[in-house]
C-alpha cells in the first residue's frame, strides 16, 4: 500500500515539474513574440530612415538639375568641343578664331552688330536645335566687334514675338593687332549736338585694353574728359552729356596700345538748341468785332528759349476765298523775371475785312520739340454809316 501511495506522490510531483516547464515555454515564447515586434518596430523607424534618406536622395538631384530648368534664357560660350562656360557682360575672342555661342530656348532669335547683318560673306551661321539655338561666327575680324543678343521667342501657332524682358546681350571685342578700332567706310560723321540731350561720339575700339582719348582738330588740342561733362565707356564711346555751343566743331578719338596708335573716323558736331518743350502761343486781336471796310490785326505771340526758332502757320476764313496771307514776322529779346528770354511774334494783316474774313482765326507755333495750337473769333459788322 506504502508503495502505491510513494508512486503517486512521484507522479504528482513529475506532473507539477512538468507543467511549470511548459508555463516557463510559453512566458519565454511570448516574452520572444512581444520581442520581436519591438525588434519589427525599431527596423521599421530604420526603415524609415533609409525611407527619407532614398527620399532625400531625389531632391538632392533635382535641386543640382535646377539651373538647367527653364528659368530665363542662359548663354554659354562652346570654348571646345563638350565645353562651356557661361559668358556675363563682354567677352573677348581673338581676331581669326571662330566664335560659338549657345542659347538656351527653342525657338531663339539672334541679334548682330548691323556690319554683319549687311554681309554675305557666309561667315555667320544660326542654328536651331531642340533645346537651344546656336550662333557661329567663323574667321572673327575686329569689325566683328559689337553687341550679341539672344531673344526667347514666344510662338502661339505660327505667330512668333521676340521677348524683349529675357534677352540675354554680350558684347563682344574681337581684338585686332591691325586694327584698334572697328573700321568706318565714312571719313567724316555729322552728329547733332541737341540742348540737354546726351550725345555719343561711337569711336568703337576691338581691344578693351586699349587707351582711347578724344581730340579737337581745330584748334589742335586733347580734350578733357572729366566723367562728368564728357565720359568714356569702352562698349559705346565717349558720351558729352549737356552739349553745348563750345562742343560743337571738329572731333576724333586716338587709341595707343603698346608701341601702336591710331585714330578714328572724324566727328562733325554741330550744334543745335534744341528746346524743352513745344511753343506755347498766345493769340490776341486788334479788335473781337470790326466793321466792313476797316484793318484787322490777329497777333500769336511765344516767349521761350533763345536761339530756338519758332514757325507760325496760320488758318483763317478768307482761305476759302483764295485770300492771299499777309503776315509779319519778329523775334526780340524778352525779359521775364530776371531770366534772359526770346518773344517770337507773327501778325497777321487783314486789309479791308469784308463780311468773309469773319470766323475763327487759328495760330499754330512750331520748333523741334512739336507744335501747339490757339484760336479766337473774330465778328464781322456792317460799315457804320
Amino acid at each position: 500500500m506504502k508503495w502505491r501511495l510513494l508512486l503517486g506522490a512521484l507522479l504528482i510531483s513529475l506532473l507539477t515539474i512538468q507543467f511549470g516547464h511548459c508555463q516557463n515555454e510559453d512566458k519565454d515564447a511570448k516574452s520572444a513574440t512581444e520581442k520581436k515586434p519591438k525588434g519589427k518596430a525599431r527596423a521599421g523607424k530604420g526603415a524609415g530612415k533609409k525611407t527619407k534618406t532614398a527620399t532625400a536622395k531625389p531632391k538632392l538631384r533635382a535641386a543640382t538639375q535646377a539651373p538647367s530648368a527653364p528659368q530665363g534664357t542662359r548663354l554659354t560660350q562652346v570654348v571646345n568641343k563638350g565645353k562651356f562656360q557661361r559668358v556675363g557682360g563682354s567677352l573677348s575672342v581673338p581676331a581669326g578664331e571662330t566664335l560659338e555661342l549657345r542659347c538656351k530656348g527653342n525657338p531663339v532669335q539672334w541679334g548682330v552688330p548691323y556690319y554683319l547683318e549687311e554681309e554675305d560673306a557666309g561667315r555667320l551661321k544660326m542654328v536651331q536645335h531642340d533645346r537651344y539655338g546656336t550662333l557661329t561666327l567663323a574667321n572673327a575680324t575686329g569689325a566683328d566687334t559689337g553687341e550679341y543678343t539672344c531673344y526667347p521667342m514666344y510662338c502661339e501657332d505660327t505667330d512668333c514675338r521676340k521677348e524683349y524682358d529675357k534677352a540675354v546681350k554680350v558684347f563682344i571685342f574681337f581684338p585686332d593687332p591691325q586694327e584698334l578700332f572697328v573700321p568706318s567706310s565714312d571719313y567724316y560723321e555729322v552728329i547733332q549736338l541737341r540742348t540737354n540731350w546726351p550725345t555719343v561720339l561711337p569711336c568703337q575700339v576691338t581691344n578693351p585694353l586699349a587707351k582711347v582719348t578724344l581730340h579737337r582738330e581745330f584748334p589742335p588740342e586733347e580734350v578733357r574728359v572729366d566723367g562728368t561733362e564728357i565720359s568714356f565707356d569702352v562698349k559705346r564711346g565717349f558720351t558729352i552729356h549737356r552739349p553745348k555751343q563750345h562742343h560743337a566743331g571738329s572731333l576724333y578719338c586716338v587709341a595707343s596700345m603698346g608701341s601702336l596708335r591710331q585714330s578714328s573716323t572724324k566727328y562733325m558736331l554741330i550744334y543745335v538748341n534744341y528746346p524743352a518743350a513745344p511753343p506755347v502761343p498766345v493769340i490776341q486781336t486788334s479788335s473781337s468785332s470790326v466793321s466792313v471796310g476797316s484793318n484787322l490785326q490777329v497777333t500769336c505771340t511765344v516767349v521761350g528759349e533763345q536761339d530756338v526758332v519758332v514757325e507760325f502757320t496760320w488758318e483763317y476764313p478768307g482761305q476759302q476765298i483764295g485770300r492771299p496771307l499777309y503776315t509779319q514776322d519778329s523775334i526780340e529779346p524778352a525779359n521775364n523775371i530776371g531770366r534772359l528770354r526770346q518773344r517770337s511774334q507773327s501778325v497777321l494783316m487783314v486789309d479791308e475785312v469784308r463780311v468773309v474774313d469773319q470766323g475763327t482765326y487759328t495760330c499754330t507755333a512750331q520748333n523741334l520739340e512739336g507744335s501747339r495750337s490757339t484760336s479766337t473769333t473774330v465778328k464781322v459788322v456792317p460799315k457804320k454809316l
